[in-house]
């Protein structure tokens, strides 16, 4: 199954690309996520992603590898699979990241082809209903990310930099602890209103 996103985040790219590769950082801004490690240098990364569909919690665990990384270009690849812990399937996907600069700003594409197994599979049957669950939540983590980059904006650094032209957002996986903010499990009642809503307006051809 192939998806494509887009996002924007309120920096240039050289700062935008810094501040996505700092995964400790823009993990708690994904809705239902949680980051449980980091290895192999901060390019691998176990995690876990909660969805409470009415009274059924789902629950992944699984393992994220950037599987290459292209600095000049700004683009980079990652390879992810999970289970749900309690046996109900699997996903697994390739994602592929870019960066354009829109000036200020930079507009962030994902293409991702997804492949789920087990009865989750059952659950995104339509490609349609898939599609929208994840620009849904691409939406939310875009909105998170802004006001997480805008209060750090406002906070003063800890300690300035002693590295001669290193970037203040410059990736810290490797050394900065996974934070420990809970994540909340996403609401299936608010996806799945927004979903409907979003479906009615393309019927009647309402942007």
């Amino acid at each position: 199954m192939q998806i494509e996103s887009r996002f924007t985040v309120p920096l240039p790219p050289d700062r935008a690309w810094a501040v996505l590769l700092d995964i400790p950082r823009i993990a708690p801004c994904m809705p239902g996520a949680k980051l449980l490690s980091v290895e192999e240098g901060g390019k691998a990364f176990l995690g876990e992603v909660q969805v409470r569909l009415g009274p059924v919690l789902l629950a992944f665990k699984g393992r994220a590898e950037i599987t290459t990384m292209d600095e000049q270009a700004q683009s980079a690849t990652v390879h992810a699979e999970g289970r749900d812990t309690k046996g109900r399937g699997g996903a697994n996907a390739d994602v592929a990241f870019s960066l354009k600069s829109l000036g200020a700003e930079t507009e962030v594409v994902i293409l991702t082809d997804l492949n789920l197994s087990g009865s989750v599979a059952q659950y995104g049957r339509g490609a349609g209903m898939i599609n929208d669950l994840a620009n849904h939540l691409i939406g939310q983590f875009a909105t998170n990310l802004r006001k997480e980059i805008e209060a750090s904006a406002t906070t003063p650094a800890a300690a300035p930099s002693n590295a001669p032209g290193q970037a203040d957002d410059a990736p810290a996986a490797a050394a900065r602890p996974a934070p420990q903010r809970e994540a909340a499990p996403i609401s299936g009642f608010s996806l799945l209103f927004g979903l409907l809503w979003r479906r009615i307006k393309r019927l009647f051809g309402v942007s």
